[in-house]
């Protein structure tokens, strides 16, 4: 039965105008990588990333034109390994009794809708916790709401990436709050003040204004952060620098070996050392307690770091992120069919006007009954710990 899709697809974007979606920040804040290829689970996609140049401080004058410096261009890749999919079953008694009603083609429209809303959802918190647990540093409070009366985090947030030498003035940052972040940014009588904030758009619409050169955006996937046991350890983990010469860790180093305390560390905690004012990330921890390494994300140490420093686990937070949107990716592909198809009778792309992701619906006939499938592969990946910062909430 061809272009069963065909023929509904009006109703599919109808029902986008009524059914309730959660609000999206994430998704298109970053990097997405949508080829139409299919591909199976566990399938790699690759990108890339660049070195540092050598930078010459004298040019000698020769008739021979010089060979120039080499420069490495490594390869970076991401494994698609998630898979969301719906499953939407009718039968013709079921077609029957609801044409007695709202009808049919109103009722899967607003079916689809919400299959978009799930996915969305899943790929959206996927997004979420790449992006913050491979932030580079932290700022705010761990367990406070930040902008209780002022937005000078963000600020602090953006001087991260700009002390880290990314772009912030190329109109692809973002800051992704939790929905409470942002009830309280619009709560703040400077912002809500056309006079003050440059326009009304806030005060009569709640709409965020560009803060700083960053998009203000909501998620409500916004990630909630369980620190790891080493919080509050007594007695309190210890740098050990014990097999280096000079016997400190240098700046930029980022396996940090520590002892003394008890406890575990996780990915995303976020670690101070006494005498540094930096919030550092964790990027691989450590489920052993007592004698262990961990990792910072990149770039690692601001400051030299001596033997026995006092190290501070932060207590859990809600992550909000400041990002370049080169930062991350999202890589989605449709599921790879068998030689010649399978049973599929239709198939359509779709575009998601509220995520702006693209979805393949594929109907199915069996006995009596059909069935809509909704499949994505996808996989989320942080390429450079250097353009993610984190505010803490």
């Amino acid at each position: 039965m061809a272009n069963v899709l065909t023929d509904l697809a009006a109703d599919i974007y109808k029902a986008a105008e009524i059914v309730g979606r959660n609000v999206v920040g994430y998704i298109p804040s970053v990097m997405i990588n949508a080829g139409s290829e299919a591909a199976a689970q566990g399938d790699t996609v690759r990108s890339f990333t660049t070195a540092e140049p050598t930078l010459n401080t004298s040019v000698t004058p020769s008739m021979t034109i010089p060979e120039g410096d080499d420069q490495t261009v490594s390869s970076k890749t991401l494994v698609l390994n998630s898979v969301a999919n719906v499953q939407i079953p009718w039968t013709g008694e079921d077609i029957k009794h609801v044409n007695n009603g709202s009808g049919y083609e109103t009722i899967y429209g607003h079916q689809i809708q919400r299959a978009f809303n799930k996915i969305t959802n899943q790929i959206e918190a996927s997004v979420a916790a790449e992006a913050y647990k491979n932030a580079s540093r932290a700022v705010g409070t761990a367990g406070t709401t930040p902008f209780a009366s002022n937005f000078d985090l963000v600020a602090e947030a953006r001087q991260i990436l700009v002390d880290n030498g990314m772009p912030v003035d190329d109109g692809e940052l973002s800051l992704i709050l939790s929905t409470t972040a942002g009830t309280k940014l619009r709560n703040l009588a400077q912002l809500q003040k056309a006079n003050e904030s440059g326009g009304d758009e806030l005060l009569r619409q709640g709409v965020l204004l560009d803060l700083q050169g960053a998009m203000m955006k909501e998620s409500a996937q916004a990630q909630s952060h369980t620190r790891g046991t080493a919080y509050g350890s007594s007695p309190a983990y210890l740098t050990d620098t014990a097999g280096l010469s000079p016997t400190t860790y240098a700046v930029g180093s980022t396996t940090i070996h520590l002892d003394t305390g008890a406890g575990t560390h996780v990915a995303g905690d976020v670690i101070t050392f006494s005498g540094d004012s930096n919030n550092y990330v964790i990027g691989t921890g450590s489920a052993s307690s007592g004698d262990k390494d961990i990792v910072l994300n990149g770039p690692g140490l601001r400051e030299t770091l001596a033997d026995g420093v006092t190290a501070t686990i932060a207590n859990s937070y809600t992550a909000n992120v400041m990002l370049h949107r080169s930062a991350m990716e999202l890589a989605m592909r449709p599921m790879a069919e068998p030689p010649g198809g399978d049973a599929a009778v239709d198939r359509m792309v779709v575009q998601d006007d509220h995520s702006g992701l693209v979805f393949m619906i594929s109907v199915y006939k069996g006995y009596k009954k059909a069935m809509f499938d909704i499949t994505t592969l996808y996989q989320a990946k942080a390429w450079n710990d250097e353009a993610i910062a984190l505010v803490l909430g």
